[in-house]
């Protein structure tokens, strides 16, 4: 009860920030997406992210009896992931299209197209902001999707694939640049305080002081503060107007009271918000262009650190969401979706080519494994496995022996 009402206050917890907004409430840790999204480092973590894992192979394959398998080349999904995913969309444009949603959105979707057999031959990417999920009674999902011509189309979970990322509810996904708000809101800040810098060439803030009082009047008022202010403004505000020469008369002081970037320390705090940037993302600083403390050693330590700490749990979120939405429970039991990650690790030539010999020498790869490796074509007789003389199985060097003189 707040005095000197006597009707009890009601209080409704919400976290809400355009609420909060409306009810004229501060809310700090808040960023809009699309903004975010433009922020330079930012943008450079997404694009990254998203090209990369759209440029490495996505294949469907087929578990075959001896343990291993085998691409599933003849199969309809492999076609669309691997080739065209929509009659207007590449498979990198539409994957890149999915990824990218993902992680500014939280959530990626796409459209099944089924043939009368009820096979998948198409993806077609969706917008996340036109899209409303709802949970049914029977605990499915239901979509409802805003077209453009004002229309709403009402798409079921199986014929619709839904990457999600963090989520709590299980049914939407959270956006990163949600879950970190007060890292981007701060960046942002920055960024527009820079923009603002910019704008009036960097000059420091200041004030006129005249040792005497000024008239009272708008600025229609010759000789009024508010004249003043607006000639002045009009003068000496903006970037174009960064070499007027500045005059003052009547015992008039122009007076600063601003500090300069470097007083406040507003670059190193700008280098900072951008560091933030790339740990939300996942994303090693030199990835991302940050190169204030790479070296020639640990650019490819970072690399590595991109594709095993931040590409491959995206890629096996991407894999298990095809996998549970694209294939039927019957054909999940032999085959599956995944990423060629392999080429993203490959070293040197000096160090593939010393693999490559490790692995021939060692028995357990052949020629023409080597060559696939290296996209070359196969030779005759390259299918054949080598192994030194001097090794056998354990405890039958008597026979390895008598092997070996055999053959001599």
């Amino acid at each position: 009860m707040i005095w000197p009402f006597k009707k009890a206050e009601t209080r409704i917890a919400t976290s809400d920030p355009y609420l909060g907004e409306f009810l004229g409430a501060r809310w700090q840790a808040r960023a809009d997406i699309e903004k975010a999204s433009g922020h330079a480092v930012a943008h450079r973590c997404i694009s990254v992210i998203a090209e990369t894992l759209a440029s490495v192979p996505l294949s469907v394959y087929k578990r075959t009896d001896d343990g291993g398998r085998e691409k599933a080349s003849e199969h309809s999904l492999y076609t669309c992931l691997h080739d065209q995913m929509s009659p207007s969309l590449t498979a990198f444009e539409g994957r890149e299209w999915l990824i990218a949603s993902i992680l500014t959105a939280g959530n990626g979707y796409a459209k099944i197209e089924r043939n009368g057999r009820g096979q998948v031959v198409a993806l077609h990417p969706i917008q996340p902001g036109s899209v409303t999920v709802e949970r049914l009674a029977s605990g499915r999902l239901r979509y409802k999707v805003s077209l453009a011509n004002g229309g709403t189309e009402i798409v079921l979970q199986d014929d619709m694939l839904h990457v999600r990322y963090r989520t709590q509810d299980g049914i939407l996904g959270q956006s990163p640049i949600q879950i970190a708000a007060a890292a981007f809101g701060l960046a942002l800040a920055q960024q527009d305080q820079a923009g603002a810098a910019a704008e009036n060439a960097f000059r420091p803030a200041g004030a006129l002081v005249f040792p005497d009082k000024l008239a009272a009047g708008d600025k229609t008022v010759p000789g009024s503060k508010e004249s003043v202010i607006d000639k002045f403004r009009q003068r000496f505000i903006g970037q174009l107007k960064a070499n007027e020469v500045l005059v003052l008369d009547g015992g008039a002081k122009f007076e600063t009271f601003s500090f300069n970037s470097k007083d406040s320390e507003f670059l190193e705090s700008r280098k900072l918000s951008n560091l933030d940037i790339c740990r939300v993302f996942g994303v090693p600083p030199s990835v991302a262009g940050i190169t204030d403390d790479a070296t020639y050693s640990n650019i490819g330590e970072e690399s590595r650190a991109l594709v095993q700490r931040c590409l491959a749990p995206m890629a096996r979120r991407v894999e298990m969401a095809m996998t549970s939405a694209l294939l039927s429970p019957e054909a999940r039991k032999t085959l599956y979706i995944e990423h060629d990650l392999n080429g993203l690790l490959r070293g040197t030539l000096a160090e593939r080519y010393s693999a490559f010999r490790v692995g021939r020498e060692g028995g357990w790869l052949s020629v023409n494994e080597i060559r696939a490796m290296e996209n070359m074509s196969k030779i005759a007789d390259g299918d054949t496995y080598v192994q030194p003389l001097n090794m056998g199985a354990l405890g039958g060097a008597n026979d390895n022996r008598a092997k070996i003189e055999d053959a001599a």
